[in-house]
């Protein structure tokens, strides 16, 4: 597993406390799981996705990710509703391993409410919760 110091965690994107990440794009954002969270799981074999128009709040659980270690559930970052899948993933859930901030997305979400992503951490905070949990 990586050191924290090694983790790949980009400034331009936001992260929750369950270790998904989110970044705006236009009006819809894009939501996965990070880098730490990637590692942590090991290699990924399946994802389970929600349907196009779903909508869920801030905190759901929207969905899981199964690797050979264990299946964790993805929760929702922000509440809003669904409007594209990563459906890639269907048949390559590796890329998630792989490019978790490119290729490994695994939604696009209009949020309800557009506040709700600035409630999301920063790298620095992100990295400070991590810090704290070691």
């Amino acid at each position: 597993m990586k050191e924290i110091s090694d983790l790949i965690l980009p400034d331009n994107v936001k992260y929750a406390e369950d270790h998904e990440w989110a970044r705006s794009e236009g009006g819809a954002v894009t939501v996965g799981v990070n880098d730490y969270a990637q590692d942590q799981l090991g290699d990924i074999v399946y994802v389970e996705l929600p349907a196009v128009g779903d909508t869920f709040k801030k905190g759901e659980e929207f969905g899981s990710i199964e690797s050979v270690k264990a299946v964790s559930e993805m929760y929702m970052p922000i509440g809003g509703e669904i409007t594209a899948v990563n459906e890639d993933l269907e048949d390559s859930p590796e890329l998630i391993n792989e490019s978790p901030y490119e290729n490994g997305w695994i939604i696009k979400v209009v949020p309800t409410d557009e506040h709700e992503l600035n409630a999301l951490m920063d790298k620095k905070a992100y990295i400070g919760m991590l810090k704290g949990s070691e």
